[in-house]
């Protein structure tokens, strides 16, 4: 599925955080945003999700206009860094409770669940809660409840930071398989740029609400253009 950006602008009341911005991801792409707190990078994830209204510009999905679209009917899924899970419900009903929105019943949404479940390699943990689950365990849940949305396009908010290394390496592994399979595309934020060197295929960077370059990740590492993009990049080693 792609994504396209035209002329976007979004913010709190009348201060914009990004304003006339354009960018487009193509299908089965991972394009990560890169850049420092408060540089834009939530608002522009928060307006593809439609948590945030645009005010101006259009959102596009393989040439949809989705711009004012409720965020159930994008087709856009965001997958956060604390793992929104409800406590008190198992790991089954986790994942089937998105179904359970939609109205669809309770042995079609359980059996999708489970299905979930065991892409995400926790087939055999679905009658425990999220407390009973170590941090890497959750975070499989937290994209199996995402999947089971069936998104059009995956948002991937720092979904590896709160984790030690070794098991983000399974995450990333797992968020690589998952897009070959299912032919998913991400905008992915992430600090960490090993993370992002790893896992995406492209980069752009932002600064103030605007892009200040954007390329290939091994354009974008080897041989940065921009001033501010080494100046990041040279930060972060």
């Amino acid at each position: 599925m792609k994504l396209k950006i035209e002329g976007l602008s979004a913010g709190y009341d009348k201060d914009f955080v990004i304003k006339d911005l354009s960018l487009s991801v193509n299908q089965g792409e991972f394009l990560s945003l890169l850049g420092p707190s408060g540089c834009g990078k939530t608002t522009l994830m928060k307006a593809v999700a439609g948590i945030l209204p645009a005010q101006g510009g259009r959102i596009l999905l393989d040439g949809e206009d989705i711009t004012s679209l409720p965020i159930h009917k994008r087709g856009t899924v965001i997958v956060f860094q604390d793992m929104r899970l409800f406590p008190h419900m198992t790991v089954e009903e986790n994942v089937a409770f998105p179904l359970k929105m939609q109205g669809v019943s309770r042995s079609g949404r359980l059996e999708q669940a489970r299905d979930l479940l065991e892409k995400v390699q926790m087939g055999g943990f679905r009658d425990r809660r999220p407390a009973e689950l170590s941090g890497g365990q959750r975070q499989r849940v937290s994209i199996a409840v995402a999947l089971i949305q069936r998104p059009r396009f995956l948002i991937a908010d720092e979904p590896v930071s709160a984790l030690d290394v070794t098991i983000q390496a399974q995450i990333l592994k797992l968020l690589r398989e998952l897009r070959d399979e299912l032919d998913l595309s991400y905008l992915f934020i992430s600090h960490d740029l090993n993370v992002v060197y790893q896992l995406c295929d492209s980069a752009l960077v932002m600064k103030q609400g605007r892009i200040v370059e954007q390329g290939t990740v091994d354009e974008l590492f080897d041989h940065p253009k921009d001033p501010y993009t080494k100046q990041l990049l040279a930060a972060a080693e």
